[in-house]
């Protein structure tokens, strides 16, 4: 009888093999989730009011942690398919996957602004600014750990 142990080590063997098989489709394995997570954001930004909470601190949190989340990941998601499809130094992908994100969260802001129950506003474009440079530096430490492991 297999121990559980042993029954992770081959479904995480089994997911391994078919991740590297999906690389071989690089529009699947770095374009598909980037624009999926996009299209996420644009579909809770469409909501008029996307949580039922009362003007309060509570509202202010969410919306925050909404903003910084969302925007983390999409930075993240920008790193990936930049590092994959470029040989420029670590330092420079991080800084050009800040760019495209900025620009998607400025545009997102400007399509608030049509939405009702909501607004685009200069601040929420420095949260999602402070989300992105969150993302890229979360992916700056993980990088420094794994060269420090292998050097």
């Amino acid at each position: 009888m297999p121990t559980q142990a042993a029954g992770r080590v081959r479904l995480t063997g089994r997911i391994d093999v078919s991740l590297r098989q999906l690389r071989r489709w690089p529009l699947l394995y770095y374009w598909l989730p980037l624009i999926a997570w996009m299209v996420l954001i644009f579909w809770l930004s469409s909501q008029p009011k996307p949580f039922d909470l009362d003007e309060s601190w509570q509202e202010s949190l969410v919306g925050i942690s909404g903003h910084i989340l969302g925007y983390a990941g999409l930075s993240i998601l920008w790193w990936r398919m930049l590092a994959a499809r470029q040989s420029a130094s670590a330092h420079w992908t991080r800084a050009l996957a800040f760019f495209p994100t900025m620009l998607y969260a400025i545009s997102d802001e400007y399509h608030q602004t049509f939405v009702p129950g909501r607004n685009g506003t200069p601040v929420d474009v420095l949260i999602d600014a402070a989300g992105a440079g969150l993302g890229l530096w979360l992916i700056h430490r993980w990088h420094g750990k794994q060269y420090r492991k292998s050097g």
